[in-house]
């Protein structure tokens, strides 16, 4: 099989997947395509070695694994047009759509083709993404190259499809309710006497530090919590007055009114 990747679909994911891919060394810059009908948000990408191209149709007859980036609404345009140059033999489709399944993509394409669902999130661009995978009609060969592929670029899990969903609230939604929590941080430390710049650094890495503790070590977080939480002291009386404002029912509101978005739209 060709292993060259074509991005259908160069906007933000798109963009992020083909620069870890880049950045990662994975493959080489001209075995990646990238397509747009505006070409000009994709130069960066060209400037690496990356092929750009504003007709898919190209793009996939020169590829193996063709990764769809697009919106759910720009979906069966996509694919009604790339079908005729779809060979089942010869190709592997991943979809990082939102909301579409894999039975939809196969009935819009009338044909029996290795499918994959995958949701990155756009920490794919430093290889620090959290991609989830299910997988339709595929052989285990074909399951470890795209495992291989996002392995790459961050964390894998495999899902059933049915949490595709799920998923990309919890992944992809989850990196915005993260950066908010990192602002409220920043805006919490200036207000108590630091610079935007050095409060900015404080509230990342110690946000980074506390998911690597708990990646690394599996540990619950609570149990972290417990080690800096002392009898009467100011970690406590912080905590507390968050839980008191709401802090955990908002963010488990908030997740779960975006899956439901996610499933009624």
């Amino acid at each position: 099989m060709n292993h060259s990747i074509s991005i259908i679909g160069g906007g933000n994911l798109g963009i992020a997947i083909a620069t870890g891919l880049y950045t990662s060394l994975y493959t080489k810059p001209e075995n990646i395509y990238v397509t747009r009908r505006n070409l000009k948000p994709l130069e960066p990408l060209k400037a690496f070695g990356i092929n750009i191209n504003s007709d898919n149709s190209k793009a996939i007859q020169k590829s193996g694994i063709i990764i769809l980036s697009v919106k759910p609404f720009q979906l069966k345009e996509v694919l009604e047009n790339i079908k005729p140059h779809l060979d089942p033999k010869q190709h592997i489709l991943v979809s990082c759509v939102t909301g579409v399944s894999t039975f939809e993509i196969l009935q819009i394409l009338a044909m029996e083709l290795p499918v994959f669902r995958a949701m990155p999130n756009t920490a794919i661009a430093i290889m620090e993404s959290m991609t989830c995978i299910s997988s339709h009609n595929a052989t285990k060969e074909q399951d470890t190259e795209i495992e291989n592929l996002f392995g790459a670029l961050g964390l894998v899990t495999i899902i059933e499809e049915k949490l595709m969903e799920a998923a990309t609230v919890l992944a992809a939604c989850g990196t915005a309710f993260s950066m908010r929590y990192i602002r409220a941080s920043i805006q919490g430390g200036i207000e108590i006497g630091f610079s935007a710049e050095v409060a900015r650094l404080i509230a990342a890495q110690t946000t980074k530090g506390a998911a690597e503790l708990l990646l690394q070590k599996g540990n619950h977080p609570e149990e972290e919590i417990d080690k800096v939480t002392t009898p009467k002291g100011c970690t406590i009386a912080g905590l507390n007055e968050m839980e008191h404002q709401g802090f955990s029912s908002s963010l488990i509101k908030g997740i779960s009114t975006s899956f439901k978005k996610i499933t009624t739209d």
